[in-house]
């Protein structure tokens, strides 16, 4: 697939001025006396990873639509970019650590695990996420900015913030996922002496493998507050078992509307991804995927829409992570890892406050412009972002 003509000129101009304005962040800011940042009013902005890979046929396409929430209610509500594209320049691999963070932060990058495995995806980002963007320009707390993550992708936990100099774990987001119930409840019980003698070494061992999962965590194995009176929250209600509270992307559904009530979050971004179960073999898995995603997206407008501090001031940005593969003579249907032409082909939909209504877009874009768009929806200099803003979508 050829990228656009016409993009890499309009890259470098954008880069040139972003480089002018990187110099605006080059000095400490924090939330001491002397620097308080202003509070932030909104409007919020909630990015849907519609995740685990997915192709504009069964997703945008009204004929074939396994959404049809989003693709028959919603769609003439915002913006729709129907040739949404992950460029096609050396290094751009089609799968799903390496798309959330194009989204998170506007730039293309070739990322390796930092381990050195093979197939691992714990990556890190040079540039930073737009988390770390909205902490630094306001006065946002941590478990404001929340990511939702799925219980089979533990890799993908630690995307909450980049390395950059200038930015960092100092700015970073929080995660709500299963695994951090997990690591929660464990020292929970173990603090309130479940345990004796040989499990309690045993699960003291499970313990510390957990957090050693954690490598970038530089001593901060804690959560924020809030999120540890949420966990507590969570427990009271679904219990310890794991056998009570939904699983797959309707956990993250739930979690989503949990932080919506219990955190505030200003910013947040739910990375879906049960479409990626067809990697067993079976087709239904993917479009069964997308049909819970479209339902998890319903239930996520309604609650939206139902909170007048969220009513009115709310962006969603729904954009796949990937797309997949359309071969059909193939074994196993829709991968993504090959590198072919519908694997970079993806879309984006964007609808709140600010956002034009009704509008499809024809004309080919880049994934990496989600981040400099989100930041041109919250008021916030995105320095480091390589792609344009969606101007289109702009009101």
């Amino acid at each position: 697939m050829k990228a656009n003509a016409e993009w890499n000129p309009s890259r470098r101009r954008f880069l040139q001025a972003a480089g002018a304005a990187a110099g605006s962040l080059a000095w400490p800011r924090g939330g001491t006396a002397e620097t308080r940042l202003p509070d932030y009013s909104g409007p919020n902005v909630i990015i849907v990873r519609f995740g685990g890979g997915v192709r504009r046929r069964e997703t945008i396409d009204p004929e074939h639509t396994y959404a049809p929430y989003l693709c028959k209610e919603l769609r003439s509500k915002g913006t729709l970019y129907k040739n949404m594209v992950l460029d096609s320049i050396e290094d751009v691999e089609t799968s799903h650590g390496q798309g959330t963070l194009y989204i998170l932060t506007g730039k293309y990058e070739k990322y390796k695990d930092v381990g050195g495995a093979v197939l691992g995806e714990r990556f890190e980002a040079n540039v930073p996420t737009v988390f770390e963007y909205l902490r630094k320009t306001y006065q946002v707390p941590e478990h404001q900015t929340l990511i939702i993550n799925g219980e089979d992708r533990k890799q993908e936990e630690f995307y909450s913030f980049s390395n950059h100099h200038l930015f960092g774990v100092r700015y970073k987001s929080e995660v709500l996922s299963l695994f951090r119930y997990k690591v929660y409840l464990l020292r929970q019980q173990l603090a309130e002496g479940k345990w004796e003698g040989k499990e309690r070494a045993a699960r003291e061992k499970e313990l510390r493998e957990m957090e050693a999962l954690d490598y970038r965590a530089a001593g901060q194995r804690d959560q924020a507050g809030p999120v540890e009176a949420f966990w507590e929250k969570w427990r009271r209600f679904y219990g310890e078992n794991g056998f009570v509270n939904p699983r797959g992307d309707r956990l993250l559904t739930e979690l989503t509307l949990w932080s919506l009530r219990h955190l505030r979050p200003k910013l947040l971004m739910v990375n879906y991804n049960d479409p990626d179960y067809v990697h067993w073999g079976n087709m239904s898995h993917y479009t069964r995927g997308i049909s819970i995603i479209d339902q998890g997206i319903r239930e996520l407008v309604s609650a939206v829409e139902a909170d007048e501090a969220y009513r009115d001031n709310t962006v969603f940005v729904m954009v796949p992570d990937c797309g997949r593969d359309s071969n059909p003579f193939i074994s196993v249907p829709c991968q993504h890892h090959f590198n072919s032409r519908s694997a970079h082909e993806i879309w984006a939909f964007l609808m709140g406050p600010g956002i034009r209504k009704g509008i499809e877009i024809e004309h080919q874009v880049d994934q990496i412009s989600v981040a400099a768009t989100v930041g041109q929806c919250m008021r916030m200099e995105t320095a480091f972002t390589e792609g344009p803003v969606l101007e289109e979508a702009i009101a």
